[in-house]
């Protein structure tokens, strides 16, 4: 049976529209708030219908020298097009997009995933230097 991890899939964010794109600074001020945002199709969009979507997007911080990361934010998407009409009728349409704030005194990882209802999970990441 394949572990957790081996189910994740990662490529280039410029040529696949699954992976979790990580827009933060590249060095942060040790304990200074600062802002990231994670997107999903950026380059080539993903699709946002009732069928195919991103249902949720999670980020996690791992410091150098820890042995666990910890979660910093997790968004759901749940307005696909779908209405009581049936799928893709409603005028409602989320963006898988999230922007977190937060601080560290540690340099490590920013890890993003995100979950396609048809194409499963997939992960980015981008190192972060104070």
């Amino acid at each position: 049976m394949p572990g957790i991890n081996e189910l994740f899939q990662s490529a280039d964010w410029k040529a696949e529209k699954h992976v979790p794109m990580i827009d933060a600074p590249e060095k942060v001020n040790k304990g200074e708030f600062f802002k990231i945002t994670v997107t999903v199709g950026i380059e080539i969009a993903h699709p946002n219908k009732t069928e195919h979507h991103i249902r949720w997007i999670a980020v996690f911080f791992h410091p150098d020298g820890e042995k666990f990361p910890y979660q910093i934010g997790r968004a759901e998407f749940s307005a696909h097009g779908e209405s009581a009409s049936g799928p893709d009728t409603s005028s409602v349409y989320t963006h898988p997009e999230i922007t977190l704030t937060f601080k560290t005194d540690k340099p490590g990882n920013i890890l993003a995933s995100s979950y396609c209802n048809i194409h499963g999970l997939w992960q980015g990441a981008k190192e972060l230097k104070i």
